[in-house]
């Protein structure tokens, strides 16, 4: 399920996801997928087009929250829970730093940086 989410938000040209590895930390999934899109627009089509192909790989329809104003779109699919922000909503928010190792997240913001 995780390769299915990352392809196919790779294919509709998500940015800066992340993924984070839920098992043995968390019981509502094994893994977070984090990512953004440019505008509401493309968030919602991004999340649309993950629920098509998770219910044709599947046979079952994920769950999904906050399509319609597309600022912040969970898609719920049982093993990965993917939430696709507009990126001030996903600013705002910080989930990386809620759930990502501090050692990782240090990681993530020294990439982040440019380099002098």
């Amino acid at each position: 399920m995780l390769s299915l989410v990352l392809t196919s938000l790779d294919d509709d040209k998500a940015e800066d996801v992340i993924s984070i590895d839920l098992r043995g930390r968390s019981a509502i999934a094994d893994h977070m997928v984090i990512a953004s899109g440019r505008s509401s627009r493309q968030v919602a089509a991004i999340a649309e087009k993950l629920a098509e192909r998770v219910k044709q790989a599947t046979g079952r329809s994920p769950r999904i929250e906050g399509k319609d104003a597309g600022d912040w779109v969970l898609i719920d699919t049982d093993d990965v829970v993917v939430h696709v922000f507009r990126p001030e909503v996903r600013e705002f928010y910080q989930l990386e730093k809620m759930w990502l190792p501090a050692d990782a997240l240090t990681r993530l913001r020294d990439t982040d940086r440019p380099a002098p």
